[in-house]
């Protein structure tokens, strides 16, 4: 079982940067690959980042390549997500989310996922 925090969001003007971090539960945080969603009003959830357990490998969604960076602290059972240049379309319910080790699925796909965090607003102004 894992439990996910998230925290950091707000607001920030157009081109402003935030970090968000997803603090998580349980002895094992290290075996979980990690990912990060976003949820707009009246959209799906979609995938924006993920690392593996190790942190050797990280996967972006296009719109994110070059702004975004994903990092894990293993030790503090944190996942960070560095977001650069932020742009108003950008606005969102963001999500940290766990994926147990040897799960079906791709990185990008919601159902891959078997942990979610309550998520974390980020509101980026024109």
């Amino acid at each position: 079982q894992v439990q996910l925090v998230e925290s950091g969001g707000g607001l920030v003007q157009a081109g402003g940067s935030l970090r968000l971090s997803c603090a998580a539960s349980g002895r094992t945080f290290s075996s979980y690959a990690m990912g990060w969603f976003r949820q707009a009003p009246g959209k799906e959830r979609e995938f924006v980042a993920s690392i593996t357990w190790s942190g050797g490998n990280t996967y972006y969604a296009d719109f994110v390549k070059g702004r975004f960076t994903i990092s894990r602290d293993n030790a503090k059972n944190t996942v960070y997500l560095q977001m650069n240049s932020l742009k108003p379309e950008d606005t969102a319910v963001y999500y940290c989310a766990a994926r147990s080790p040897g799960s079906s699925g791709t990185y990008y796909q919601v159902r891959t996922y078997d942990y979610w965090g309550q998520g974390t607003q980020v509101t980026v102004s024109s």
